[in-house]
């Protein structure tokens, strides 16, 4: 693994890159050990999740997908904390079900709650903190002026402790009740396709949101080498793919956000910008497929393990997964996988790691 980062007073994001072989993958027995797979676990809420072939199999794509119902299903729903800590909802969908949820606002801005395989996160400032009375650490960065202190506190809903009666979880519903009673707007992913029955999330009439995905095809595009460099010595191959790989993941994330440098045709004054497609580069028609909304890490490994079993090892393609924001400090904010061309197993990695 490299890591890409330069020093500075300020903590920049990181950018590491891993270069590997996957072993086999078996579609009965998914994989959930080691890279890549670890790293799409790692995320939290997935927003954008971008997926970049060649043209020619689209068709493969579309077959694959569809077939596997790749049109993702969340929820919107107003509730309070209060809410989902007490009743049936806590029952049926913390204590044995494996749900997502993350309430409105910004991070380091708003008081925000995150709710991950029963695990509560909550962003406080220092006025909610002190009113809620609950014991947490603060969040951020030392020492930043012109910024409130913010709190961080998280529990495990599904610990034995986390049960009525008990002081620990008095305690956070009546902290849920008195210090953050009022409704917000929640988004809602069930990381299980059980649903119970009656459902408790009905009684707050949440509303259903799909996220179908964006198709680009027939991109006339300049595309370069994909293979990663070889090397007999150590050190040389370390600079080469370093080189390699800043240059790909920069064509990738070009490609992402539909940028013109990257066509075939594109004639751009070198004084408005001086991108070039590196060399050796060769034409080629791409397709992208888009998905925006609310999704778990679960799907978004699930999705990956379908293109690489339908795909055919000679054909390279890109995955990308991108979360809501940077929440704490070395969180897994984006990862783009690359299989190269005519490789078995082999792949490229980057993980963008957030910084506070």
């Amino acid at each position: 693994m490299l890591s890409f980062q330069q020093p500075a007073f300020y903590q920049s994001s990181k950018c590491f890159v891993t270069h590997g072989v996957m072993g086999h993958v078996d579609p009965k027995q998914p994989p959930s050990k080691g890279k890549p797979w670890t790293a799409l676990a790692g995320q939290d809420f997935v927003c954008t999740v971008d997926l970049i072939v060649p043209q020619e199999v689209f068709g493969i794509v579309q077959e694959t997908l569809w077939k596997n119902e790749a049109i993702p299903e969340y929820k919107r729903v107003v509730m309070s904390l209060h809410d989902i800590l007490t009743g049936d909802f806590f029952s049926n969908y913390i204590k044995q079900g494996n749900i997502l949820m993350i309430s409105e606002g910004r991070r380091g801005i708003d008081n925000v709650f995150a709710l991950k395989n029963g695990h509560l996160t909550m962003f406080l400032d220092k006025e909610a903190y002190e009113r809620a009375g609950l014991v947490g650490k603060p969040h951020g960065v030392k020492g930043k002026r012109g910024l409130k202190p913010r709190w961080i506190v998280e529990v495990d809903l599904n610990s034995s402790s986390m049960i009525k009666g008990k002081k620990g979880y008095d305690r956070l519903v009546y902290a849920s009740k008195n210090a953050f009673g009022a409704p917000m707007t929640w988004l809602f992913c069930n990381g299980t396709p059980i649903v119970p029955d009656p459902d408790p999330l009905a009684v707050f009439s949440p509303t259903s949101c799909t996220s179908s995905p964006s198709i680009t095809q027939d991109v006339d595009a300049l595309v370069p080498i994909l293979i990663p460099p070889t090397s007999t010595s150590e050190q040389i191959s370390r600079d080469e793919l370093e080189d390699f790989s800043s240059e790909v993941y920069e064509w990738l994330s070009l490609v992402r956000l539909h940028s013109p440098r990257i066509l075939k045709s594109d004639k751009i004054d070198p004084y408005l910008s001086l991108y070039r497609v590196p060399g050796g580069s060769q034409p080629g028609r791409l397709c992208k497929i888009g998905w925006r909304g609310f999704f778990s890490p679960s799907w978004t490994r699930q999705t990956m393990i379908d293109l690489i079993i339908a795909l055919p090892s000679k054909t390279w393609f890109s995955f990308s997964t991108t979360t809501f924001s940077k929440g704490l400090a070395g969180d897994n904010t984006e990862c783009t996988f690359l299989r190269p061309p005519n490789s078995s197993g082999e792949y490229l990695l980057w993980e963008i790691k957030s910084h506070e």
